[in-house]
């Protein structure tokens, strides 16, 4: 298989960290970890990998370092993007209730399945804390239809094509900035940011930390 950033995607086990970098240079790491994304790049329906992430990607990821221009504590800007059945969704109408906002890389890719799945099986949990759930990707609203019916996902999905919405928040792209990054944000009944997520590796760990914040709003 040739290596391209979109198999690097799916397939962790492919991300093999530049032979200039060592454990001495992860600072180096996680600041280029942190670039914005400017790929176009919407994901490639490949087999997952189950091997584990190179040392420098969990590094990173380890620290809890979440570059961005939202930032814990502040209240992002709001968007208007049409949900799976091509309605306009704001992020104001949701002012009075916690708000999950979630951004993934693309529609019917592994990792994004499996994250998708578990917020899903959650969901019950989710309503409970009294919270909605928002998923954000730069796939048009056949795509996310299609999706959300094949998995049954009871949640939103927005469209964010050409990822406008992506680039305003800040949230950081992986593999040197080449691929949309997995960062989930939780909003209070305010609508303040009160916890911010980033693991693209491990998109099933979303879930549990963004319940653990949520119950104790």
């Amino acid at each position: 298989m040739a290596f391209t950033p979109a198999t690097a995607c799916c397939n962790p086990s492919l991300l093999v960290a530049p032979r200039a970098l060592s454990r001495g240079s992860s600072a180096r790491a996680q600041a280029l970890l942190c670039a914005p994304s400017t790929s176009a790049f919407h994901g490639v329906r490949v087999p997952a990998s189950a091997a584990p992430a190179p040392w420098w990607r969990r590094a990173a990821a380890s620290t809890g370092i979440v570059c961005g221009k939202v930032t814990k504590g502040s209240v992002p800007p709001n968007f208007t993007l049409k949900d799976q059945n091509g309605k306009p969704v704001s992020l104001n109408k949701f002012k009075g209730k916690p708000v999950v906002v979630y951004f993934y890389p693309a529609d019917e890719t592994p990792g994004c399945t499996k994250q998708a799945c578990a917020f899903r099986d959650s969901y019950e949990k989710f309503k409970k804390a009294g919270a909605e759930v928002l998923g954000i990707s730069g796939d048009d609203t056949a795509s996310h239809k299609a999706f959300a019916q094949k998995y049954r996902l009871p949640f939103t999905l927005l469209s964010d094509e050409g990822n406008r919405v992506r680039k305003e928040w800040g949230v950081p792209g992986d593999l040197f900035g080449t691929l949309p990054g997995r960062q989930t944000y939780v909003l209070d009944k305010n609508g303040v940011v009160q916890y911010i997520y980033n693991n693209q590796f491990q998109p099933e760990k979303h879930i549990g930390e963004t319940l653990k914040i949520l119950q104790g709003l």
